[in-house]
């Protein structure tokens, strides 16, 4: 308070002595005003995920945060704009920059009592890509890695990876190489699936493009969740007790709930991005009736933490694996997972990549990420941006029965439905005694009709309700139908 009394004093004695020089008054008052005010901050230190060559998100306020020793302000700067922040109590320090439209190569300075630069940065979409293997999964070990990899001169994709951590509290950093641009050698290590995503939004938005890295293989979606939210969801039950039994068994860290929210993901947050793309739930399989809450739980503890809303949120359903089945009425679990994937799609702002087609019965990592990535990304385009385009294949949206008839709608149908081979396969329909048997169908206009006359009674029908179903049903721009069953009968998941 012995500033601001200088002040009034000062400013009260000349007033009275310098009448006809009132005009000087201002000046005098910001003067004092500013010797009186915090110390530039000393020791600034930012989370490494910023850096050389970094992708910032356009078009929105981007927050810049880090540490510092306190008292002292930090000022933020880039391309003109300029914001002066405080540090807190506890040392840290977060700051908005106004909303900018993409472009750059720009400087990021921020300064205190001495200044870091960061250079070579972008404005544009920045995406992180989580999940378990088969979004870790490398290009170089896909179909087609040398050819893809030797087109790879992409300067405005920018790739950053989080390197593998776990912990017990949220950490504040992450090791990593840092930013990069996208060449022939630094995509072959990369995220097969997210690279090529980014690759196609590249080409169609024309804007820079920065994409985060953060997967572990083998790993279940209770490690993705802060603990915080896995407390508030009691329906988990005894399935968080066994994820833990087995993290405990295994000796895997990664296994503990929360492990990796704390560990990869809340050091990145609250990085400003457009939104996440997720390929998950290989180790939730023979929990899939409970990843019905914990995978849409996940995805609104990640909107809660980065506190930007609902952002756009996009994901891979199951692929196709293992050996086909002889008979509809075979009970598996992969098919229960993709069904509580789908269930995710109630949240607003979120986008599903179909690919039962294109799996690999041998193979849990079917090496075809190319479609996988296009097809998260046309998701992208209508969802993040806007865009009104077929960005899905065929989508249950309803049944009626008709006698000895079961007619299916869909959403989505594009250009028309498809019966990819010329043949529809892969329905199957049920009576009251809900042993289902495989049926014969036609495609009328947005409608299937299915039949059989082993089932003069049908209530219920499913398609493609299966590990590695026969695939028939398409859209006329190639996009597969979503696996469905129009009954909620238990399945082999279900908590008895």
């Amino acid at each position: 308070m012995a500033c601001i009394h200088a002040v009034v004093t000062w400013a009260g004695e000349v007033e009275v002595s310098l009448s006809r020089g009132a005009v000087q008054i201002p000046f005098v008052l910001l003067s004092l005003v500013a010797a009186c005010g915090p110390p530039p901050a000393e020791d600034i230190r930012l989370p490494a995920v910023f850096g050389d060559g970094m992708v910032l998100q356009r078009e929105t306020p981007v927050t810049v945060w880090g540490s510092a020793t306190h008292p002292g302000t930090v000022r933020v700067s880039i391309d003109g704009q300029e914001v002066v922040t405080r540090v807190h109590e506890d040392g840290s320090w977060v700051t908005n920059l106004p909303a900018m439209p993409a472009g750059g190569p720009f400087t990021l300075t921020v300064s205190g009592a001495e200044s870091t630069s960061f250079s070579d940065v972008l404005l544009g979409e920045v995406w992180v890509a989580s999940g378990q293997s088969n979004m870790e999964w490398p290009l170089a070990r896909t179909a087609d890695s040398v050819n893809a990899a030797k087109e790879a001169d992409y300067p405005q994709i920018r790739l950053f990876t989080v390197a593998r951590a776990t912990s017990d509290v949220p950490l504040t950093d992450v090791e990593t190489d840092g930013w990069s641009a996208v060449t022939p050698e630094s995509v072959l290590g990369f995220s097969a699936v997210a690279y090529y995503f980014g690759r196609h939004l590249h080409g169609e938005l024309g804007v820079p493009i920065g994409l985060i890295d953060n997967a572990w293989g083998g790993t279940p979606a209770e490690s993705w969740t802060s603990a915080e939210k896995l407390a508030s969801m009691p329906q988990l039950g005894v399935d968080l007790e066994n994820v833990r039994a087995i993290a405990e068994d295994r000796g895997s860290p990664q296994w503990v709930p929360s492990s990796l929210f704390n560990g990869m993901l809340a050091p990145v947050i609250p990085y400003t991005i457009r939104g996440a793309i997720w390929y998950q739930g290989e180790s939730n399989a023979g929990r899939a009736y409970n990843y019905r809450a914990l995978f849409s739980g996940m995805i609104e503890d990640w909107r809660a933490h980065w506190g930007i809303g609902d952002f756009p949120f996009l994901f891979v359903q199951l692929a196709n694996f293992r050996e086909m089945q002889d008979e509809p009425s075979e009970a598996e679990t992969w098919p229960e997972l993709r069904e509580a994937q789908a269930m995710a799609l109630e949240l607003p702002n979120t986008g599903q990549a179909v690919i039962i087609d294109i799996g690999e019965a041998d193979d849990i990592h079917p090496r075809n990420k190319l479609d996988v990535g296009v097809r998260l990304a046309l998701a992208a385009r209508h969802v993040a941006h806007g865009e009104d385009l077929v960005h899905s294949g065929p989508v249950y949206a309803g049944m009626a029965i008709d006698g000895s008839e079961v007619r299916i709608r869909f959403d989505h149908v594009g250009g028309g439905l498809v019966a990819r081979g010329g043949t529809l396969e892969g329905f199957a329909i049920a009576g009251e005694d809900r042993t289902f048997v495989w049926a014969d169908g036609r495609i009328e206009g947005d409608e299937i009709v299915l039949s059989t006359p082993s089932v003069e009674a049908p209530v219920a029908a499913r398609y493609a309700w299966a590990n590695n179903p026969v695939i028939s049903l398409y859209n006329a721009e190639g996009l597969p139908a979503s696996p469905f069953r129009t009954d909620d009968w238990p399945g082999v998941t279900e908590p008895r």
